[in-house]
């Protein structure tokens, strides 16, 4: 059965229109990889990749990393933000580049 929600209990609940789309990604570096390289490997992700892209990454790790890739306004992730990721990583010499399918970041 449908339910006939107001917009603003659309917004507030994340759905149809404002609904958000994001992804998955994971990677390693290679072993014996030193924290240096490490460091400036992240940073450049994050202001090459995901600053530009107008994207947020939120992630951890140490040789392996994962983390959610989602807008830093509410909207939808596309499959053009998906392989830019996923390309720039593999570039990088990054090991086991994952990069999952879109989903609701709020309800999957």
């Amino acid at each position: 059965m449908a339910v006939n929600r107001s917009r603003r209990l659309r917004k507030k609940l994340h759905l149809d229109e404002f609904k958000e789309l994001g992804f998955s990604v994971a990677w390693s570096f290679p072993a014996g990889t030193d924290t240096a390289t490490i460091d400036k490997t992240v940073d450049a992700f994050i202001n090459e990749v995901i600053e530009p892209q107008g994207l947020a990454y939120d992630g951890s790790g140490y040789l392996q990393w994962e983390g959610l890739v989602c807008l830093q306004k509410t909207g939808k992730c596309t499959e053009e933000h998906r392989t830019v990721v996923s390309q720039w990583l593999t570039e990088q010499g990054l090991e086991n580049v994952q990069v999952t399918e879109l989903f609701d970041v709020w309800w999957d």
